[in-house]
């Protein structure tokens, strides 16, 4: 058995400045006419960055819809919206607030929300 000569880590502190201000990425991945509802609503929380693609999705869906806006397509895949926002972690809450806000309807295919810690020595903003 072999002995680790680094100190264990404390628990972080969630009064720490350096803990509070740390950035979260949050990958949302919603219907096409939603996108911009969301977009809007994500005006009114603090963004550090962002990128907004097209995806195709596939999960519980299937081959329920066989029409998009008028046009027929493969229902294998369906047309999503990754919407991809770095925030810091007090406002995570508020930004997953509008994002469910604007994109529910209530319907299958809404889409997901991840989120995933970052850490500081790998970003530059």
């Amino acid at each position: 058995m072999t002995q680790i000569d680094e100190p264990i880590p404390e628990t972080p502190d969630p009064d720490d400045p350096v803990r509070r201000g740390r950035p979260v990425q949050i990958i949302a991945l919603v219907k096409p006419f939603r996108a911009q509802a969301v977009l809007a609503a994500l005006e009114s929380v603090e963004i550090l960055g962002g990128v907004v693609r097209e995806a195709m999705g596939y999960g519980r869906q299937k081959n329920r819809l066989n029409q998009y806006l008028g046009s027929e397509y493969n229902a294998s895949f369906l047309p999503k919206v990754e919407l991809t926002v770095f925030v810091e972690e007090p406002h995570v809450g508020a930004a997953v607030r509008a994002i469910v806000g604007e994109a529910r309807t209530g319907r299958i295919g809404d889409g997901k929300i991840l989120i995933l810690p970052c850490f500081h020595d790998y970003l530059s903003w």
